[in-house]
């Protein structure tokens, strides 16, 4: 008996996508599977936001919960690494609980943020505000945030984007080890070669439209595959007096 193919865990497909009016990706039609780690590659500008954005929102209406790391950290300053780690399962608890933990946290529910925030390297921060950070702590915060609410799909907006690139391979790592599936965000083509099974590129087409201009295997592209997502400046003359 022939066994069935697997159902994809998502396949967008559709003709533009954008901001209003503003057409940042066309034709596009992109199939994510079970267990992929997929890194979204490109050039500020090229759509990899607005691709994440996508697929988030198609994930919710079918009703598959992904864990999610904006760009835009969204952290209130005022309230200690504890308090915005614990807001990410907010929509996961009751009203009660989440005001009696935001008042004073409950043990069973530190103990669980401190269990995200130790291979983080943050656990020695629960207590302080996140105004009082660096940006390499608040990435890590927002990293842990994600990571506790507990979802098998992890979708991240440059989410090692403030951390040097050792730090960067062992947060890719972490975020692996807790989740299933991955769609990540990057600038660093090195990462996404080495810590990711498919590369997702996006560019601009010879027209000037956002396009999907690779999408392969990992351990079937070398570096220089990935120079086509970031064309050189265009070099102009100099005025010269």
């Amino acid at each position: 008996m022939t066994q069935a193919t697997p159902s994809p865990l998502l396949h967008l497909s559709r003709h533009h996508l954008g901001h209003g009016a503003e057409v940042v990706l066309r034709d596009l039609d992109v199939q994510l599977e079970h267990g992929e780690r997929v890194a979204l590659l490109g050039a500020s500008g090229a759509g990899k936001s607005t691709l994440l954005e996508a697929l988030r929102s198609a994930l919710h209406e079918q009703g598959t919960p992904a864990a999610w790391c904006p760009q835009r950290q969204g952290l209130v300053p005022q309230l200690s690494v504890y308090h915005n780690i614990f807001m990410g399962r907010l929509d996961q608890q009751s009203s009660l609980t989440n005001l009696l933990n935001l008042l004073r946290p409950r043990p069973a529910h530190w103990q669980a943020v401190a269990a995200v925030c130790e291979p983080l390297g943050i656990a020695g921060l629960m207590e302080r505000s996140v105004e009082a950070l660096s940006g390499g702590q608040r990435q890590r915060v927002a990293i842990a945030r994600a990571l506790y609410q507990g979802h098998d799909l992890f979708l991240g907006d440059e989410p090692v984007a403030s951390v040097d690139p050792h730090q960067a391979s062992q947060l890719i790592h972490w975020i692996h080890s807790r989740h299933a599936t991955s769609v990540v965000a990057l600038h660093q083509k090195e990462l996404a070669l080495t810590h990711f099974t498919r590369v997702i590129g996006l560019g601009k087409d010879e027209n000037g439209n956002g396009k999907v201009l690779l999408d392969a295997n990992s351990d079937d592209l070398k570096p220089q595959d990935l120079d086509c997502l970031y064309p050189a400046a265009s070099s102009e003359p100099l005025d010269v007096d």
